[in-house]
Parts: C-alpha cells; sequence; structure tokens
C-alpha cells in the first residue's frame, strides 16, 4: 500500500532542507518532480528538481486530465502528475509530495478514490523574523518578492487545522528526526499492517 506524505511550508521554512535528509535517511520513499512553468534557479536540473515545460504544455496536459494537483503561483504553473503515485504503487513505496496549501487541498479530494487519505505536514519557521531572515540568507530574490512571500507566509499558515502534523523548524536536526519519527510510525499503522499480521497469524496455524 502506498501512503502520500504531503509536505507544506511557506517559502523559507527550511522545508527543502528537511525533506533532503527524510528522503536520505528512510528507504522506500519515492519523491515526487513537480512539473512547473517557471524559469530554473541556480543549478536546478529538469527531471531532478522539477520538470521544466512550456505555459502551453502545462495547459494541454491540464486539458488531458495529467495532474493529481496542479495551482498557479506567482503567475507559474506548479503541478503533480498523476504518474508519479502509480509509479509508485507499482514500486511498493511512498510518495512524498512537496505541495501548496491550494495543490494540498486538491489532492486530498483527487485520491478519495485511488488510494487511502493522504499524510499531511506542515512546517513553519518560528517567527516572522526567522523567516524573513532565512529567506534574505538564501539571495535568490529581491526585495519586493521577500515582502511578497511574507504577506504570503501569514495565510499559508493560517490554514495550518488542515494538516495532520504541524512542526515548527527550530533546529535541523531535530525536525529531521521528527519528520522521520512521522513517517515511520505511519508506515506502522494498522491498515499498513493487515498483511504482515495475517501472515504471522497463519504460522500459527488453525489452532
Amino acid at each position: 500500500m502506498t501512503t502520500v506524505f504531503i509536505i507544506s511550508a511557506p517559502s523559507g521554512s527550511g522545508k527543502s532542507t528537511l525533506v533532503e535528509q527524510l528522503m536520505r535517511q528512510v528507504p522506500r520513499l519515492r519523491f515526487s518532480v513537480s512539473y512547473t512553468t517557471r524559469q530554473p534557479r541556480g543549478k536546478e536540473a529538469d527531471g531532478v528538481d522539477y520538470f521544466f515545460v512550456s505555459r502551453e504544455e502545462f495547459e494541454a496536459r491540464i486539458v488531458k486530465d495529467e495532474f493529481l494537483e496542479y495551482a498557479e503561483v506567482f503567475g507559474n504553473y506548479y503541478g503533480t502528475h498523476v504518474s508519479d503515485l502509480d509509479r509508485a504503487g507499482r514500486e511498493g513505496v511512498d510518495l512524498v509530495l512537496d505541495i501548496d496549501v491550494q495543490g494540498a487541498r486538491q489532492l486530498r479530494q483527487k485520491l478519495k478514490t485511488r488510494i487511502p487519505g493522504p499524510v499531511s505536514i506542515f512546517i513553519l519557521a518560528p517567527s516572522r523574523q526567522i523567516l524573513e531572515e532565512r529567506l534574505r540568507a538564501r539571495n535568490q530574490d529581491s526585495e519586493p518578492v521577500i515582502q511578497r512571500r511574507l504577506n504570503e507566509a501569514a495565510e499559508e499558515i493560517r490554514n495550518y487545522p488542515e494538516y495532520d502534523y504541524v512542526l515548527v523548524n527550530r533546529e535541523v536536526a531535530a525536525s529531521v528526526d521528527t519528520l522521520v519519527s512521522i513517517v515511520k510510525a505511519t508506515r506502522n499503522r494498522r491498515d499498513r499492517m493487515d498483511a504482515e499480521v495475517r501472515r504471522i497469524l497463519e504460522t500459527f496455524g488453525n489452532g
């Protein structure tokens, strides 16, 4: 059974670092590489960080209903292709999605008819000041973009009740440990363990 882990966070909360460490430490996880219409940044590589496509191609895929979820953020499309879930199911691994609040809502609706509900985790910085410091330390955005991200962050954080878990990223190592623990605990839920328990019971025979 494949479990989908939705991980959302305001930009600058440290989500990418935590997810990268999660993927290194926990086996049988596949990271869903999103499609986007924005341009690559820095050393980002096509097919590794994102699938970079034109706006026309993305919209054609929308018409074909190829996305589990998609959203337009700051003028660019981002979306999760349905093939990611199908591939994870075939390989018997769990799927990790890095998506925003809007995309998470779409995904919950879309998955209702496909697999059991996803596990959602919301990551945030301890304060506005620390979030601003992290955004500036990245040295990626102009001043207007930083201010826009800070304003958007407040709106995103207000949606935290929609998530199963909330992780305040105060210190990376501790936050990674918490994230790893959530994934491991989920894998031991009763609905995930049914087949294993039945196999154990069979070793007792009919008596």
